[in-house]
């Protein structure tokens, strides 16, 4: 059976439209009931091409999106299945991914996904085993037929037909926090993403940045624009940094908290608000608009997308009523005063560079000579960590490691020490996701969602320390495999010499290349 939403992705004519769905904690609840009376509603206003839902919004307990999906799929509307890494480890998610190919499912939106918040008994353990940039990898080697290592030898499995996106947000504030979303944006797409759903925000200066920015990378893919139809309650929560990843400015709270004065509580101007969006959207050159908002009721989408049509051939005018950044936020791009959008120049990056990280500097000075192969302790270094390996002195001396590295990078004793790649911070220790490809889409004023005030974003902190380097963009230049749970708790400077880690697999790979 043809992918009916893929096909309208791939239309050059088509406007796109998808709506987000929260299926809620319980089976046969209101949450669940109201879910697919919009699926109804949506299959027969055929305006609709995919019905988006939603995997433990918020970190909070939900009915997974499978059942639904399949419901929604047997009333003839195309489910769209967010799927997460942060619940489930490698082996359950290919077991879930070949799952969703045998019933059909076959359209994904690949995100790191939301913390767990407090649930049954406290909160639930963060897994977090594979990030997106794995996701899409496992995916699009699915699609080609994926290599296994069966029982009698390596079998090549059936390819599957997965349509696949993933989700930016071009809505941060620091240089730092948006230049780590656009590296990974570009490894995403390298990676096999088919399509990308912006995070949440009401900038439209920040909507035009991202089409610039993946024009100018030669991104070719097509982008939904997220538009969210905000109440009160909600601008409250997004303002206040209590839904990490959408940005509510004081000014757009101001403008909303004064709207819902009116009589109808400030549905009218929502309601047009979002229309404006959309029309916004689709001049820009979106593919199409996100839909969704708290119980958004289906009449309320049919009457936004009806006026975003009357509102469409005037859509340069509605930049303005679009207009609430950030403070002191970060563009990308020099500002078109004309338009109130941006131009085509990059802004001079090069202004307001950070001071040198004299813990960067050692670290690296460390690295150069002792795990480089030029270094001067190189080879000896390699020689007694040979030696070392599986005599009765490797666990003490990997606790000596372990020891060491507690005090100087917080380490967890992977065994497999990715910090060269991250401007010597841990990722394991530092960031509350183990994301070890870029950041998530959380991040709040260069701070970490999960330890606001306390913690920066790891990404926030690397890309910083390499600034006045001149190498800020090499951040995400390498793509991390997952971590290897073989070498948990074992020497990772032994493991290094020895070519067990990532780096070792690495070079073996490329010798094979060359061989």
């Amino acid at each position: 059976m043809e992918n009916q939403f893929k096909k309208a992705m791939l239309d050059d004519e088509t406007f796109v439209v998808t709506c987000e769905l929260i299926p809620g904690l319980g089976s046969r609840e209101k949450a669940q009931e109201k879910v697919l009376e919009f699926a109804e509603k949506a299959c027969k206003g055929g305006k609709v091409h995919a019905l988006s839902i939603c995997d433990n919004a918020g970190g909070n307990p939900s009915l997974e999106p499978d059942p639904l999906a399949i419901e929604i799929q047997r009333m003839g509307q195309v489910p769209l299945i967010h799927f997460t890494g942060k619940d489930k480890n490698r082996a359950q998610m290919l077991g879930k991914l070949y799952s969703y190919h045998r019933a059909g499912l076959e359209n994904l939106l690949i995100m790191t996904g939301d913390y767990p918040a407090d649930s049954l008994r406290g909160k639930a353990k963060p897994v977090f085993d594979l990030d997106p940039i794995h996701l899409l990898q496992l995916t699009s080697a699915m699609n080609g037929g994926l290599e296994w290592q069966g029982v009698t030898g390596p079998v090549r499995l059936q390819p599957t037909s997965f349509f696949k996106g993933t989700a930016v947000s071009p809505f941060k504030q620091l240089e730092s926090e948006l230049m780590a979303q656009y590296l990974k944006l570009i490894n995403k797409v390298e990676e096999g993403a088919d399509f990308i759903i912006t995070q949440l925000g009401f900038d439209a200066r920040k909507f035009d940045e991202l089409m610039r920015f993946m024009k100018l990378k030669g991104l070719k893919v097509p982008v939904i624009g997220n538009v969210y139809v905000l109440n009160l309650g909600a601008a409250r929560l997004m303002n206040g940094n209590e839904l990490p990843g959408c940005v509510v400015s004081d000014a757009l709270l101001a403008k909303i908290s004064e709207e819902a004065k009116a009589p109808d509580k400030g549905k009218g101007e929502r309601l047009l608000r979002s229309a404006k969006l959309v029309a916004l959207l689709r001049g820009l050159g979106y593919k199409g608009v996100h839909l969704g908002g708290v119980v958004l009721p289906y009449e309320d989408v049919e009457f936004i997308l009806g006026k975003a049509e009357e509102l469409y051939s005037n859509w340069p005018a509605w930049v303005r009523d679009l207009d609430f950044p950030q403070k002191n936020v970060f563009y990308y791009f020099e500002r078109d005063e004309k338009t109130g959008l941006n131009t085509d120049t990059p802004v001079d990056r090069g202004r307001n560079l950070p001071g040198k990280s004299l813990t960067y500097q050692i670290f690296r000075l460390v690295h150069d000579l002792a795990f480089e192969e030029k270094g001067i302790f190189y080879r000896p270094a390699r020689a007694f960590h040979r030696a070392l390996a599986d005599t009765f002195l490797e666990k003490p001396y990997a606790m000596l490691e372990h020891l060491t590295k507690v005090v100087s990078n917080e380490c967890q004793m992977c065994g497999d020490c990715t910090l060269p790649e991250h401007a010597y911070l841990c990722p394991q220790s530092q960031c509350a996701k183990y994301l070890l490809n870029g950041p998530c889409g959380g991040s709040y004023e260069g701070w970490c969602e999960i330890h606001y005030g306390k913690k920066k974003c790891i990404y926030v902190r690397a890309y910083d320390r390499l600034k006045p380097h001149g190498e800020q963009d090499d951040l995400l230049k390498e793509i991390l495999p997952p971590r290897d749970w073989s070498l948990n708790d074992t020497s990772s400077w032994i493991n290094f010499y020895l070519d067990r880690d990532h780096a070792g697999k690495k070079k073996q790979g490329a010798q094979e290349g060359n061989s």
